[in-house]
C-alpha cells in the first residue's frame, strides 16, 4: 500500500501528535501515521490527499484553497532542495529513519518551513519541534 500525501503534508507529518480539525480528521490521520510508521511509501499528489479525505465533504473545504496550494508549492521546493530528490506530484518517498531525521533537523532549523506559511497550526508545530518532537506519531519502524 501507499499513502497519498500532498507536498505540505510532508511537513505536517513531522509534528503530528494527534490533534486536528475534527474528530474524524484526527482519527484518519492517526491511522495514516501508523501506516507511515510501519514503512508504507508516500506517493506525492497534487491537491487533496489521504489526510484531507475526512474534510472533503464539508461546506468550507480549505483543502482546495489557494493558500493550501501555495503551501504545497513551497513545501515541494523546500523538500527537493533539502534532499535533492523530487518531492512534487508523482514522486515516491520512503519515510525511513534517515528521511525523518533529515526532515526534522531541517524543520527545527526553519529551513523547510516555507510550506507552513499562514498555517494556523504553525505555533503548535514550532512547540513540538522545540520539544525534540516528543509525542509525534510518525516514526520510522524500529525508532
Amino acid at each position: 500500500m501507499t499513502v497519498r500525501l500532498r507536498p505540505h503534508h510532508l511537513l505536517c507529518m513531522l509534528t503530528f501528535v494527534g490533534k486536528g480539525y475534527t474528530a474524524a480528521f484526527t482519527e484518519n490521520y492517526i491511522r495514516i501515521a501508523a501506516r507511515l510508521s510501519a514503512g508504507e511509501d508516500i506517493l506525492v499528489v497534487e491537491g487533496p490527499d489521504d489526510v484531507c479525505a475526512p474534510l472533503l465533504g464539508g461546506p468550507d473545504n480549505h483543502c482546495l484553497g489557494e493558500s493550501v496550494t501555495d503551501r504545497d508549492a513551497r513545501a515541494s521546493e523546500a523538500v527537493q532542495a533539502l534532499l535533492n530528490v523530487p518531492a512534487g506530484p508523482g514522486a515516491s518517498i520512503r519515510p525511513d529513519a534517515d528521511f525523518l531525521a533529515a526532515m526534522r533537523a531541517a524543520f527545527s532549523a526553519g529551513s523547510i518551513r516555507d510550506g507552513c506559511a499562514r498555517c494556523e497550526w504553525s505555533p503548535l508545530c514550532t512547540g513540538i519541534a522545540a520539544s525534540g518532537f516528543q509525542g509525534v506519531l510518525v516514526a520510522a519502524s524500529g525508532s
